[in-house]
């Protein structure tokens, strides 16, 4: 497996030859996703199939890449994280459809396009991470409850305008929409204890820290924090809590991947995508980072397992990321990261 690792855009003048990546035997990705997530899964489709796996990692600026390179592009496979990032994959015009019976099976239809240009292939939840010792059990139970007066002072997040939360804000205007969606955000602009900063680990560390009481997160972090000595007693500090499990569920996005229009090896690449949609493969790719297989009856991980189980949002992703340029304006409108 060959690793070709482009930082940022700087990388657009450098000259891939596609005949350099592209054979019959061959599939090329280019992934935001972090080689230590996916060199596992194509070193075993390797070893299972044959067929070898040229991967191009970036932080950003993958999908520019791909629309710059055009017909000429060697990409077969897009994979990276978020919906709203998905969706600007299409947007930009760089992904092809797909209609496939294995993938399909593999895949319930809220957690992919129903034009097939990206499916899911893992899940994390936006779960809150309440103080131990300043929040009771049961104190809070939901996303609403965020908005609360009660926490006045007591929660912190992360910017807004990150696409973390721009996903679980949309998800509320989809759920109570745009109108109390905005006043629910208002009252949760008004609960927080510091101007939104920082990562999703760094609230969890405020928390540890008596900055506030309350944060939002994604679940995986919860893992990464227990697996690193120095964030390990942030985690300890917290309580992960899965919201609305009286109603709808717990908010989920995705790390997804797409077929690239024009892909030069399109039979391989659909060999993969199908492989990556499989039982295999969606055990080893949820366990290394701590997330949720999207492929119903996939066991999760040991050190997941002991978090809990919880009943997730079945809202269709391809909903929210409709709904992502209304809930940017939403968060703009109230000043949230002033």
């Amino acid at each position: 497996m060959e690793f070709r690792k482009i930082i940022g855009a700087a990388a657009f003048g450098a000259t891939v030859v596609a005949a350099s990546l592209a054979s019959a035997q061959e599939v090329n990705v280019y992934s935001l996703r972090q080689e230590f997530l996916v060199a596992p899964l194509f070193e075993k489709f390797t070893e299972e199939t044959g067929v070898k796996v040229n991967v191009i990692f970036a932080e950003k600026g993958l999908v520019e890449r791909i629309k710059q390179e055009g017909a000429n592009s060697p990409a077969d496979i897009l994979m990276t994280v978020d919906i709203s990032r998905i969706q600007q994959a299409v947007d930009a015009g760089v992904t092809d459809s797909l209609s496939n019976d294995v993938i399909n099976a593999n895949i319930p239809a809220h957690l992919r396009d129903p034009e097939g240009r990206w499916f899911a292939l893992t899940q994390r939840g936006r779960a809150i991470y309440a103080s131990k010792d300043r929040v009771g059990e049961g104190e809070i139970t939901s996303y609403e409850d965020l908005a609360d007066p009660k926490w006045k002072g007591r929660v912190c997040t992360r910017s807004g305008t990150h696409v973390y939360n721009v996903a679980l804000f949309a998800s509320m205007i989809a759920v109570h929409g745009e109108e109390k969606a905005q006043e629910w955000l208002e009252g949760l602009k008004n609960n927080l204890a510091r101007k939104p900063q920082g990562n999703d680990r760094g609230q969890v560390k405020a928390i540890k820290e008596g900055v506030c009481d309350i944060a939002i997160g994604n679940t995986y972090y919860y893992g990464k924090m227990l697996e690193n000595e120095e964030q390990r007693p942030w985690a300890e500090s917290v309580n992960i809590v899965f919201p609305n499990q009286n109603d709808r569920g717990m908010s989920m996005n995705i790390s997804g991947m797409s077929l690239i229009k024009d892909a030069p090896n399109r039979d391989n690449a659909v060999k993969l995508m199908e492989f990556l949609t499989g039982d295999v493969a969606q055990k080893i790719y949820a366990e290394v980072n701590y997330e949720y297989p999207v492929k119903p009856g996939v066991d999760w991980a040991e050190n997941v397992k002991s978090w809990g189980t919880f009943k997730a949002d079945k809202l269709p992703l391809a909903d929210i990321a409709r709904l992502n340029p209304d809930a940017i304006k939403m968060v703009d409108t109230i000043g949230y990261n002033e």
